[in-house]
Formats: C-alpha cells, sequence, structure tokens
C-alpha cells in the first residue's frame, strides 16, 4: 500500500508538515501525486466539461497547462491561486487521511467503470483520486461490497429494514457502503458495525468534515473500524451537485445497490440510475403501497427491471456471478391434507367440526354414494384426521392432531 505521508522519524530533514507528518515518495511518484491532488481542488468532481477538455491528457500535463494559463482552460483559472496541494496533503496526513490514486494498491479497479459510463449525465469520469482515512484496505474492503442507500427522512420500518440487512450482509463477509447521511444511510452503517463488519462512508464534502453534523460520532467510529471516502480534498463543504458525483462513485464502487425507500425524486434514485450505467445489479425494497417514500423503490421494479429483494439471500444471489449463491423459493411446508385423493377431500369437507354426524349425511353433503363415504371415513379415521363418536363422525380436533391444521 502506497502512502503520500507519513509520521516523520527522528533525526529526519527538512519537510515537516502540519502534525509532524512529512512527504515520502510513493509508487507513482510524488509529482503525479500533487498533480492529482492539485486537479481535485480545481476541478469539481465529475465535472463533464473538464472530460471533454482533458481529453487524452495525463494528470501531470493537465495541471502543467492550467499553471501556464493554457487557452481554452480559463474555466478553472479561479481555483489555482489557492489551490496548494502541499498542503492538502498535509491537511489529510493530520486528519489520519491519506491519498490513494491509481497504481497503488490500494486503488479499487472497478472505479475505473467510470471511465465510460454516465457520459452523457451531468456528473462523469473516473476521479483523480481517493482522499482516504481509516485503517482498512479500501481496494480490499471492496472485494465483495454492497451499497445500500435510501431516504433520509425515512420511517422506522425503512431504518429498521436497512439496519437489518445491513447486519446480515455483514455477517456474510459482505462491505457494506453508503453516504454516511441521517435515515437509511446512517441505519446501514450502524446495522454493519453491529455485526462487527466493514462498513464505508463516501462523501460529498473533504474527507475530514463531518457531514451531516450530528452524525459526526458515527463518521468516527465508521473511520476507527472501516473507511471514510471522498475525492473532495480535506476541508470542502458539501454542495448539492456533489452529492450528485458523490452517487457514482457509491455505484461504481460497489457490486450492487440495494433502495430502502426512496421518493421518485430523490438522490438513491439518482445513485440507482448510475449503477444501471455501470453495469451494476440494482435491487429494491418494497414498503406500504400507501407510503410516498416507497414510491421510489416501487417504480424501480416496475418500470426499471430492479430486482425485488426481501432477504439477505436475495441480495446476495443477485451480486453474485451467475449461477452461484442461489436461493430457492420460497414454499409451504406440506401437511398431510395436501396428499389426500379427491374422494378422500370431499369426505374430509363434509365431515362437521363439532356435532357428530352419520355416514348417509355426510355422503350426501360429499356428494359420493354410500359405500364409497364409508371407506373414505375409515381411512381417515386411521389418519386420526376424523373421530367416531356413538351418534356419527367428527373432525380430529387441533389438540388430538398437533400439527395437522
Amino acid at each position: 500500500m502506497t502512502h503520500t505521508y507519513a509520521l516523520a522519524t527522528e533525526g529526519s530533514g527538512s519537510g515537516r508538515g502540519a502534525g509532524g507528518y512529512e512527504s515520502v515518495a510513493g509508487g507513482n511518484g510524488d509529482e503525479e501525486r500533487l498533480a492529482r491532488a492539485g486537479l481535485s481542488r480545481v476541478v469539481e468532481p465529475g465535472d463533464v466539461a473538464a472530460l471533454k477538455a482533458f481529453e487524452g491528457l495525463l494528470p501531470l500535463e493537465i495541471w502543467d497547462r492550467l499553471q501556464h494559463n493554457a487557452p481554452d482552460l480559463e474555466r478553472w483559472s479561479t481555483r489555482l491561486a489557492t489551490a496548494d496541494p502541499h498542503r492538502d496533503l498535509e491537511r489529510a496526513a493530520a486528519a489520519g487521511a491519506r491519498f490513494v490514486i491509481p497504481g497503488d494498491d490500494e486503488w479499487p479497479a472497478d472505479v475505473e467503470v467510470l471511465d465510460e459510463a454516465g457520459q452523457l449525465s451531468r456528473r462523469a469520469g473516473v476521479p483523480f483520486g481517493l482522499w482516504v482515512r481509516g485503517r482498512a484496505d479500501l481496494r480490499h474492503a471492496l472485494t465483495r461490497a454492497v451499497a445500500v442507500v435510501g431516504a433520509r427522512a425515512c420511517s422506522s420500518y425503512g431504518e429498521h429494514v436497512s439496519a437489518e440487512l445491513s447486519a446480515g450482509l455483514a455477517d456474510n463477509g459482505l462491505t457494506i457502503v453508503s453516504g454516511g447521511a441521517y435515515g437509511i444511510d446512517a441505519a446501514a452503517h450502524r446495522g454493519a458495525l453491529a455485526a462487527a463488519g466493514t462498513t464505508i462512508a463516501v462523501l460529498a464534502c473533504g474527507v475530514d468534515v463531518s457531514y451531516p453534523k450530528r452524525n459526526s460520532a458515527l463518521l468516527s467510529r465508521i473511520a476507527e473500524d472501516g473507511l471514510v471516502v471522498t475525492e473532495l480534498p480535506p476541508g470542502c463543504a458539501p454542495t448539492k451537485l456533489r452529492f450528485l458525483a458523490r452517487n457514482r462513485l457509491i455505484a461504481a464502487i460497489t457490486q450492487g445497490t440495494v433502495v430502502i425507500e426512496a421518493a421518485v425524486r430523490s438522490g438513491a434514485l439518482n445513485t440507482a440510475g448510475w449503477a444501471e450505467q455501470c453495469g451494476r445489479p440494482v435491487l429494491a425494497v418494497p414498503g406500504p403501497i400507501t407510503s410516498r417514500m416507497s414510491a421510489g423503490s416501487h417504480l424501480l421494479v416496475r418500470e426499471r427491471n430492479a430486482v425485488l429483494a426481501t432477504n439477505v439471500a436475495e441480495i446476495i444471489e443477485a451480486i453474485s456471478p451467475f449461477g452461484t449463491n442461489l436461493t430457492q423459493p420460497a414454499r409451504a411446508t406440506p401437511t398431510l391434507t395436501d396428499t389426500l385423493a379427491p374422494d378422500l377431500q370431499r369426505t374430509l369437507d363434509a365431515v362437521p367440526v363439532r356435532n357428530p354426524a352419520p355416514t348417509d349425511r355426510i355422503a350426501i353433503a360429499a356428494g359420493l354414494d354410500l359405500p364409497t363415504t364409508h371407506q373414505s371415513l375409515q381411512t381417515l379415521a386411521g389418519l386420526t384426521l376424523v373421530t367416531q363418536t356413538p351418534t356419527g363422525w367428527r373432525l380430529t380436533t387441533p389438540e388430538q392432531q398437533p400439527g395437522t391444521w
């Protein structure tokens, strides 16, 4: 695993940064890492205009052209004066974070799908790098990962389902990825943590910024036992477009996206759309048809071919390679009466529950001749389904025949 900054050792020379950190050479060279860090400050995440303007250029070339005021790049010049990648890397290191770039051992290869996905969207493209806070290895944590997303203002049902499914998935060795927001996101993170699993919060702000504020303790816990990830440099505040750009990362780095409670117009459906563009399975958990918060989930199933998910096994099946981890359809346990021949079933249906009836009356009710009815009653008595009394036949009570009814 390649780190950009490490704790300075005693007797080290100059270059010590904030908090006692200093720059060390990485596997991709400090120049490329600095260029990518600078670009993450100057260029908004998923900027489609930048993709077109910088097409075919390496990060070092882009950074050099920006610094030399190359023509047609004025759009990104306003942030250059305040861009200081050295300072950003030091701030990240002081917060216990690192900057992971392509070529590093930790770089998640799945994110490269964004090189093709979403080219017609308002947000697209592979990040210049990922700011990562936490001890876990990013690439390893994403080997088996599923996104769990949904409404911030969720119902108690949605919160419960999110936590339960996430805990179950974590128990099965899957990493839970979400956005660190209120509601479904927070419940998903907590469910994974409660199961001693790994969870990753992908933020729309700097890795050192706790947003939303009330989730500060949760984000700190995630950083301790999992990872906090963003493509924005330290200190950046969230914006609407940054949330939308963040959604593409959640979809790209996971093997599938589960939507739990989402309105028809929502960030969760935006994430589902990115999952579709990335070729990842989309699953939706059903809710009450009277709930506005489940309308988006139902729309995904009805109109966008999402997989209906009601338990952990169904989610694992959907995100697994074809033909593996298959689930069995739910079937009711067969009872003794399910296997009865038609005449026996007709006779049984004609036997009273409480007040015994003679054979001839049962024959009339069943629409069978007397010998057939008599033979059927004897067979049913042998199966302890009916009981003969001095005044006729009646059904055996559940207490007399446990497990039959």
